[in-house]
């Protein structure tokens, strides 16, 4: 872990250079700073000069700000940095700064007065205590020799154009880099204000994973932190929208609104309507979308939350139980999704992998047949018609007394659950006989039930409601009403999420799904070294 839990980075080469030094220059402040990197930029100071530096004005909002800008968050979003460029001082940081860094190469003269230098100029615009340690980055940080002065792409005199309200919408889902970037670049076209919607509710639906999408209210809580960390002069409103328009089709002091290539049709919508209000057109200013060199299969070529939350997949989401009542070993799993999630070839996986499985569906068709041990409390509770000639239950004629009823439905449950867990626990002892290391509870009702008081962790296979439909129709032959019916019956894909150490997606092809299971089966083995050592 990094020695510090947030640092102030200061720039002071030409814009032009810093595309080529961006990656080199957070490679080095990485290993430094566990939190929040701020970055301050201010080419051609000198920290060593006395009397001591003061902060000047942010750089010109032109190209070669916004390629500076885009290579520090690229560079940052490769390494999982949450960096925040400053664009103006004038108040306290969220996290105020536990360190200031400068790449060496950038600090001529004795490090004495540099580091001085520093403290003074960190005090001084950003309120940071004086005595915060410094530290100059070596060669990691690269050397501008080489380096141009100023991109000849870049009009020097160029200047982005200046508007008094600007509005941005997204869902702004772990607010990565080309988040970043986009915010920032509204922040350089406002004068005023900046209205930025955060999607929510019906936008959400049709998102990839979007059961792993955050909390509104910590997306917006991220947004407001970083947006008045890089720029405090203006004024914020950040808004809910639960359509694609929101306030900007309202808002008569609304002068720009901010797209990309993907959502500039929507800019044009939003046009159209304001038309429609009597209101006159917004500015469309049109972004660059951040490409994502490192992206996998099935993930977009941009940077994009989409592929953040697929990285997700296979990995602990939150901390496993701990429950001195369970025993070590064998370490259970307890894997659980809706009707068509793919459960079911995942505990498959990971019998392949050496884990025992217990299925608790052939254990509630035992707790059913003559002689088991629900058969005549079941019997008694819903009568002789259940019963088929041979005097076994019909399953199909008890669901459909029980089906939509919630008061039949408990008192099933109420016989049923226990004894499937009574005879869970004793393939778990069996598991522990057979030296065993992992047991993996394959049941559909593993929450609704509350068996995860018998497991160590949750593990939850998730697929679109959409797809899920097609599977059920394909496979038992229903309608897709009743196929919908079926799963809206169940805990829906969301509920499962927030009880879940562990999520998995079956979504695409099968060998995604194995690539899957095999990273969660190294993770839990990785988790299982630690917790018993050697």
């Amino acid at each position: 872990m990094p020695p510090f839990g947030s640092g102030l980075l200061v720039l002071t080469a030409p814009l032009g250079a810093l595309p080529r030094r961006a990656a080199a220059a957070l490679a080095a402040a990485a290993g430094l700073v566990a939190g929040p990197l701020y970055v301050h930029l201010q080419p051609g100071l000198r920290l060593a000069a006395a009397p001591p530096p003061s902060p000047a004005a942010p750089p010109p909002a032109g190209p070669a700000l916004l390629r500076a800008l885009a290579a520090l968050y690229a560079a940052a979003a490769r390494r999982g940095m949450d960096l925040r460029v400053l664009l103006g001082p004038g108040r306290r940081l969220a996290r105020p700064p536990r360190v200031l860094l400068l790449p060496a190469s950038e600090a001529p003269g004795p490090p004495g007065p540099v580091r001085l230098g520093l403290q003074s100029l960190a005090a001084a615009a950003y309120g940071c205590p004086p005595d915060l340690p410094t530290l100059l980055l070596g060669d990691a940080a690269g050397d501008l020799d080489g380096d141009p002065e100023e991109d000849p792409e870049c009009d020097p005199d160029a200047a982005l154009p200046n508007f008094s309200g600007v509005a941005v919408g997204g869902t702004f889902d772990r607010l990565h880099g080309a988040h970043r970037l986009l915010l920032s670049t509204c922040c350089l076209l406002a004068r005023d204000r900046l209205l930025a919607g955060v999607a929510d509710g019906d936008l959400l639906r049709h998102k990839v994973l979007m059961e792993l999408i955050e909390p509104y209210e910590l997306r917006v809580a991220k947004v407001r932190e970083f947006l008045e960390d890089v720029k405090p002069s203006l004024r914020y409103d950040i808004v809910r929208l639960l359509d694609p328009y929101g306030p900007t089709i309202t808002d008569p002091d609304l002068q720009c609104l901010v797209v990309s290539q993907e959502t500039r049709r929507g800019g044009e919508a939003v046009n159209k309507q304001r038309l429609e209000n009597g209101l006159p057109a917004l500015a469309l200013h049109e972004i660059l979308l951040m490409q994502d060199p490192d992206h996998g299969e099935n993930e977009e070529e941009k940077i994009s939350s989409s592929s953040l939350r697929h990285r997700l997949l296979g990995t602990l989401l939150r901390p496993p139980r701990q429950d001195p009542a369970l025993p070590s070993r064998p370490y259970v799993i307890g894997l659980t999704g809706g009707t068509g999630s793919g459960k079911t070839s995942i505990a498959r996986l990971l019998g392949g992998l050496g884990a025992f499985l217990i299925d608790a569906d052939k254990l509630g068709h035992a707790v059913y047949v003559p002689g088991g041990p629900a058969y005549k409390q079941v019997v008694a509770t819903f009568g002789a018609e259940i019963l088929s000639e041979d005097g076994t239950i019909n399953r199909k004629v008890l669901g459909a007394k029980v089906f939509g009823n919630e008061e039949r439905l408990k008192s099933l449950t109420d016989i049923v659950w226990p004894e499937i867990a009574r005879m869970v626990k004793e393939q778990i002892r069996e598991a522990e006989a057979q030296g065993k290391a992992v047991c993996v509870l394959d049941a559909a009702v593993l929450l609704e039930a509350g068996w995860q008081d018998m497991v160590h962790e949750v593990w939850v296979a998730v697929i679109p409601e959409d797809e899920a439909v097609r599977r059920v129709v394909a496979r038992d032959g229903l309608s897709e009403e009743a196929a919908r019916r079926r799963l809206r019956s169940q805990m829906g894909n969301g509920q499962r999420v927030q009880q879940a150490q562990v999520v998995l997606c079956t979504l695409w092809e099968p060998h995604v799904t194995r690539k899957q299971v095999e990273k969660a089966w190294e993770l839990l083995q990785q988790r299982l070294g630690r917790t018993r050592g050697p």
